[in-house]
């Protein structure tokens, strides 16, 4: 029916000890694994069209577990590049930074593997993945698309579904190993269901 659903990866170690993992490659734990198998039954019965992923195993190995087959992985669906906060938590980024808040004060550079991106750089690479789906969403007779890839970068691409700001994000919280789903009602884009976990 032309939905667009989301789904964020297994959890990984990185995930679980609340570090920031944006273009580091990390696998998925055995939690994570489970995770991403158990989201096969909220998923087995969507007419699916295409599946698309980040390129980063983590999100492709969910997709394998969770019984999709990729379609096609878009660098766009990549993680934020958290710079110089790559494998770093915010409480040891407050330690030099009291008060940081990603949201607001975005990432310092980091080594040339990790450069960093403010947020405006990720709303840009999202609308660059929405702008060939939208036409879709919504429409009776289209498939479903999924989209598997990363906590922040996912609610940055809600944020702009619904015509927001990409720092208006910060509104959705996604777990791990979470579904989400955005559609359209009377032609306006809507949430219409979030962090669905099994």
């Amino acid at each position: 029916m032309g939905v667009l659903v989301l789904v964020r990866h297994g959890q990984t170690e990185w995930s679980k000890g609340h570090r920031h993992t944006g273009l580091t490659d990390v696998p998925l734990t055995r939690e994570g694994e489970r995770q991403a198998e158990a989201l096969r039954p909220l998923l087995a019965d969507r007419g699916i069209g295409w599946v698309i992923t980040s390129p980063l195993s983590r999100a492709a190995r969910t997709a394998e577990l969770a019984g999709l087959a990729v379609t096609r992985t878009d660098p766009d669906l990549r993680e934020w590049d958290y710079g110089g906060y790559e494998g770093v938590t915010t409480e040891e980024i407050r330690r030099e930074r009291p008060g940081w808040y990603l949201w607001r004060d975005g990432v310092v550079p980091g080594d040339t593997g990790h450069p960093g991106e403010q947020v405006e750089e990720v709303a840009a690479r999202v609308d660059r993945v929405l702008a060939p789906l939208a036409a879709e969403v919504g429409d009776p007779g289209a498939a479903d698309t999924v989209l598997v890839a990363h906590g922040h970068v996912l609610r940055v691409l809600t944020a702009r579904w619904l015509g927001l700001e990409g720092r208006e994000g910060a509104l959705f919280r996604l777990g791990t190993g979470a579904v989400c789903t955005l559609d359209r009602e009377h032609g306006r884009p809507v949430i219409s269901s979030w962090n669905l976990v099994p």
